[in-house]
């Protein structure tokens, strides 16, 4: 094997003149691209992070949201089970206090006829009385005349033996 040295020396000059070329027309516009393709990978890349904690902070809060519901629908239902039950009670206190003033009002109402009935039971007894003292006194009857004289009027008020 021949080595030529002037072979080998071209052969540097022209590979260091095409790195040159290389390297200042095509090395740095690809560098370049790849590196602003780089830039543009990366900018995704945390916009995807970043959408992604947005994403995670959205979907915990609607949770929150959620829970927030749930216990609002719980103590709106827990608030009208106590104001059925209140209304129930004020409603059942109302319906025992009106039976007990139609109570208290029929037993007044009995008591004021009893009242009546017993002052036209005295007036009549009264004036039954004064027909029988004027009778008795018009004639002067023995025991059985004067029993056949008060069954006689017992008869006429209305009360038979």
């Amino acid at each position: 094997m021949h080595f030529v040295w002037s072979s080998f020396v071209f052969t540097i000059i022209a590979f260091l003149i095409l790195y040159w070329l290389l390297n200042r027309y095509a090395f740095g516009p690809l560098f370049s691209v790849m590196e602003k393709r780089r830039e543009l990978i990366k900018q995704q890349m945390d916009e995807a992070a970043q959408t992604r904690q947005q994403a995670t902070q959205y979907v915990e809060e609607q949770k929150a949201a959620l829970q927030q519901a749930r216990k609002d629908a719980q103590d709106i239902i827990e608030q009208a089970r106590q104001t059925s039950n209140s209304q129930t009670e004020q409603l059942l206190n109302q319906a025992k206090e009106e039976s007990m003033r139609l109570k208290d009002e029929a037993a007044r109402d009995i008591e004021n006829e009893k009242n009546k009935a017993v002052a036209a039971l005295r007036s009549e007894i009264g004036a039954v009385s004064v027909q029988i003292a004027s009778k008795v006194l018009q004639k002067e009857v023995d025991a059985n005349a004067q029993e056949q004289l008060v069954d006689n009027y017992l008869k006429d008020v209305g009360i038979r033996q």
